[in-house]
This record gives structure tokens, C-alpha cells and sequence, in this order.
């Protein structure tokens, strides 16, 4: 955690070079364990990096570009994002709690254990995306695009669901209900039932 920030900014900057002339020149980003909070990240392109264990919270991030990166691990807690760009990103064990992800793109997103615990993903893009044992409790699911999306062992209780779309072309192996140290699973079709029963109550 001892990274200066000087140094990260030559990073981003080298990274931004490495896009711009598709790998001609500078360095793939590639940074774990640093607290990004007081990095001015607005000039910086942040997608196809390795940015891993990294803190972002409480940052304004809002329509940023994270494509195509691994940021398995990072913390995005109570964090702007608000139409940012996850697709084809690997989100698995980031935190994402009480974050603003409304109207965000997670199309072809892995998130295996991430946690979306209160968090607003409000018409948000989640389309392809695999949710394996992630937590949405509490979250705002609001008129969320799950077309084609796998959710296996997800957690839902209290999440607010109304106006899902593409509940008939998602894979919906299970589902909890209940919590981690007391799940109440439901399989397949049941679980499937359950969900667009959800999807049309009440606010």
C-alpha cells in the first residue's frame, strides 16, 4: 500500500498510452492492494487492466469504462458508478455494497461471491452475466435486463425486483432466499416462479 501516487499516475498514464496505439507503446495496467481514493481517475481509461484488491470507494466514477478488466477483489463501496461500463469484466469477491450502479453495463460479467449488498442497479444491463453465490440483499433491482444472465446460489432476500426483464431467457439454477448461515434455496423452476412472481410486486 506504500504505491505513491505519483507512481500510479505514471501507470495510468503508460496504460492510457497502451490503448491508444493498441499495445504499441506503454504497459498494460497491472496493480493490486492500492487505495486509488485519492487518484484523480477521470482523465484515465481503466478498461482490459488488471486492477485487483483495489479501493474505490465512495469515488465518482460515474460512466467510467472498466470493460474487459479483472477487478476481482476491489472495493467499489458506496461508489458513483452510475452508467459505468463492467462488460466482459470480472467483478468476482468486489464489493459493491450501497454503491449507485443504475443504468451500469455488467452485460458478460463474471461475479462469483461479489456483493451488491444495498445496492441501486436500477435499469441496469446485466445480460450474459454469471451470479454465482452473489449477493444482491437489499439491492435495487428496478426494470434490470437479465437476458441470458446465469444465477446459481444467489442471494435475493429484500432485494426489490419490480419490472425485471428477460426472467424467461435467463438460466436460473437457484436461488437463496434466506441468508448464508440459514439459506433457504430454491431450485430451477420453483426458483424461477419465485422471481417473476417478485418482479410484479409492488414497489
Amino acid at each position: 500500500m506504500t504505491t505513491d501516487i505519483k507512481e500510479i499516475m505514471d501507470r495510468l498514464e503508460s496504460h492510457r498510452l497502451w490503448i491508444d496505439t493498441i499495445g504499441e507503446q506503454g504497459d498494460k495496467l497491472g496493480i493490486d492492494e492500492i487505495d486509488l481514493r485519492n487518484v484523480d481517475l477521470s482523465q484515465y481509461p481503466l478498461d482490459q487492466a488488471y486492477i485487483t484488491a483495489c479501493a474505490f470507494d465512495g469515488m465518482n466514477l460515474n460512466h467510467k469504462d472498466f470493460s474487459s478488466s479483472l477487478l476481482s477483489s476491489s472495493t467499489f463501496i458506496s461508489t458513483n458508478l452510475e452508467g459505468a461500463d463492467f462488460c466482459k469484466s470480472n467483478v468476482s469477491y468486489a464489493d459493491f455494497s450501497y454503491a449507485n450502479i443504475k443504468a451500469a453495463r455488467l452485460a458478460d460479467s463474471e461475479c462469483i461471491g461479489t456483493l451488491f449488498v444495498k445496492a441501486d442497479l436500477s435499469d441496469a444491463n446485466l445480460v450474459a452475466a454469471l451470479f454465482d453465490e452473489t449477493d444482491f440483499r437489499n439491492a435495487i433491482l428496478i426494470n434490470a435486463d437479465v437476458r441470458l444472465a446465469t444465477f446459481e446460489r444467489v442471494l435475493l432476500k429484500g432485494a426489490k425486483l419490480t419490472g425485471v426483464q428477460g426472467l424467461e431467457e435467463a438460466f436460473i439454477k437457484s436461488i437463496n432466499i434466506g441468508t448464508p448461515e440459514q439459506p433457504n434455496l430454491l431450485v430451477g423452476e420453483e426458483a424461477r416462479i419465485w422471481l417473476q412472481d417478485n418482479c410484479l410486486s409492488h414497489e
